[in-house]
């Protein structure tokens, strides 16, 4: 993986950047190799962010997230997750849609394991 060496930068020095076709819906990539396309990310629910349009979601990496701040309502599991909860998800694993009703911030690094 050919992800680039950083020393402590505050994470605002990255482009906040749509993702997807769901308004509200914002990342900053922190690195990202660019092989894989795999990354390590800070993600941006704006308040109201409804992802129902990108469905449930799988990938073929492994994915691990940590809620830094706000919430999300996972509508197919009818459950919150709130800052300080964290995830560890296997490829394969379903996941999704979620609705963000004040607004959410995770960090998430994505990879694959041999």
């Amino acid at each position: 993986m050919a992800k680039p060496e950083l020393e402590f930068t505050d994470y605002r020095q990255f482009e906040e950047v749509p993702f997807s076709k769901v308004q509200g819906l914002t990342e900053r990539v922190i690195a990202k190799d660019p092989e894989s396309g795999v990354a390590t990310r800070i993600l941006i629910f704006a308040p109201g962010t409804d992802t129902t349009p990108n469905g449930v979601q799988i990938h073929d990496f492994w994915e691990e997230l940590y809620i830094i701040e706000g919430s999300i309502y996972d509508l197919t599991l009818k459950q919150e997750f709130t800052a300080g909860m964290v995830a560890c998800r296997p490829p394969g694993m379903k996941h999704g849609p979620w609705i963000s009703k004040n607004g959410c911030k995770t960090f998430e690094v994505r990879y694959y394991s041999k």
